[in-house]
């Protein structure tokens, strides 16, 4: 067993790159080990960078990826940034990774715009993998959830528990 934690990069918001107000975006290159090395984070970690795609296009193909990525990894500490719209969708297909801590982690706007979320949630998922016991969880919104329990909701852009929605 390694103490080291594995970071699993799938694009989303988190990475996306706008050139002007009038251009698509693309999804740029993770941003996360940039982030971690400004927070001064000295405890041992892996950037695994498996895709770089808006959640939209994540498929279950991806999802088993991501997943067969995982399971192949001796790291028993997993945070995995990824786009909001489908986290949950991802998150299920992890469940049964026994023995890991899986938090999902996002932004509701880029890590490159000034005014992110994704700095916060970063450093919130990667403070809260190393303290959660094992399971698959979401981190977003300044509150860790337990995935199975959790739904975006679109009309307030955030994460909220399944019961609370208003979808």
């Amino acid at each position: 067993m390694t103490d080291s934690i594995l970071i699993v990069t799938t694009g989303g918001t988190i990475d996306k790159v706008y050139f002007d107000a009038k251009s698509e975006f693309e999804v740029g290159d993770s941003v996360v080990g940039r982030l971690l090395a400004q927070a001064h984070v000295r405890q041992p970690h892996e950037i695994l960078s498996l895709m770089r795609k808006d959640s939209l296009e994540i498929d279950d193909a991806d999802r088993a990826a991501i997943r067969a990525a995982i399971a192949g990894r001796p790291e028993r500490r997993v945070v995995v940034t990824h786009g909001t719209d489908t986290m949950t969708d991802t998150a299920r297909a992890l469940e049964d990774l026994s023995g890991r801590t899986i938090v999902l982690t996002g932004a509701l706007s880029p890590a490159r715009f000034a005014e992110s979320d994704a700095v916060f949630n970063v450093g919130m998922a990667f403070g809260a993998v190393q303290s959660l016991q094992p399971g698959v969880y979401i981190c977003m919104n300044g509150q860790v959830f337990d995935a199975s329990r959790v739904v975006k909701d679109r009309s307030r852009n955030a994460f909220v528990l399944r019961g609370d929605a208003d979808i």
